[in-house]
């Protein structure tokens, strides 16, 4: 039997931020980031923009959330889903969404590997999440 190492995830300082997208997405880092906002919209309608969180984990991926301890009510067009989320998992979700969909547009490209690889890391971190079943229910 084979065991799953926890995923720990940290908060970048600010001083650390503006290298963060380039890093892990390479040239795609502008695509990565007006998607994720582009998909927190759609999924909070109460969202209108503000201050994110640049969060990097242990496996190799990273995600951004909003800079905010509120929660949100989602809904997800695509599946029905409809709930309540707190930004940690708003943010992973966005970011769930921004990275599949991006991963399919940028195939061939040379920085599209990156993105299907960070989808997946970053969906084994969300496995583990105290909202899982949200995040996973509003992906699916």
């Amino acid at each position: 039997m084979t065991t799953r190492q926890t995923i720990q995830a940290i908060t970048l300082p600010v001083g650390k931020r503006l290298m963060f997208l380039p890093e892990h997405f390479g040239e795609l880092h502008l695509a990565v980031e007006f998607a994720v906002y582009n998909h927190t919209q759609a999924l909070a309608k109460e969202y209108t923009g503000g201050l994110w969180q640049y969060r990097e984990l242990s496996n190799g991926g990273a995600y951004m959330r909003p800079d905010t301890e509120r929660r949100w009510q989602i809904q997800c067009a695509t599946n029905g889903y409809q709930g309540e989320m707190s930004s940690d998992a708003l943010g992973i979700t966005a970011t769930l969404f921004a990275l599949s969909h991006l991963s399919f547009r940028y195939q061939g490209h040379p920085d599209g590997n990156k993105l299907a690889e960070h989808f997946h890391w970053l969906r084994d971190f969300a496995l583990d999440h105290e909202e899982a079943t949200e995040i996973f229910a509003a992906i699916d």
